[in-house]
């Protein structure tokens, strides 16, 4: 008989979920274009998304080094970075190969930050993620 600890369990299933992952190219990165870091800005807010080192493809569409983009707004990296990006609110999926997109958002101050994600929605390993930047909406 053969005895299987929790902890043994818990290590192969993190195995299994980093080899689902794709590798991300050294050099690859994300980053936001505009709006500046610190902006004010009406809404609807355009959002141009920006990458260097992979390229664009939709969602559900595998070729080598590409993906398509998540804008995280006012809202952390989900923790478990090794698992497909939920579609929320606060995850916006750009699932067609869209490089920028129009927002609206209440008055205030929000973070933004952009994920590269594959073809199943997954974030790549190391993640490709841009820093996170804050605006302000005005009135």
């Amino acid at each position: 008989m053969r005895i299987v600890t929790l902890t043994m369990l818990l290590a192969l299933a993190g195995s299994a979920a980093v080899a689902d992952q794709l590798p991300a190219p050294a050099d690859a990165a994300v980053y936001i274009i505009k709006p500046a870091a610190g902006a004010r800005v009406k809404s609807p807010v355009t959002v141009v998304f920006g990458l260097t080192g992979m390229g664009i493809a939709p969602a559900g569409v595998k070729f080598d080094n590409t993906g398509h983009f998540h804008l995280l707004i006012d809202t952390p990296m989900p923790a478990d970075a090794m698992a497909p990006l939920p579609a929320t609110d606060g995850i916006r999926h750009y699932g067609k190969g869209q490089t920028e997109a129009k927002i609206e958002l209440p008055p205030g101050k929000h973070t933004l930050q952009l994920v590269l994600a594959d073809y199943t929605h997954t974030p790549f390993t190391p993640n490709v993620i841009s820093k996170q930047i804050t605006i302000t909406v005005t009135k």
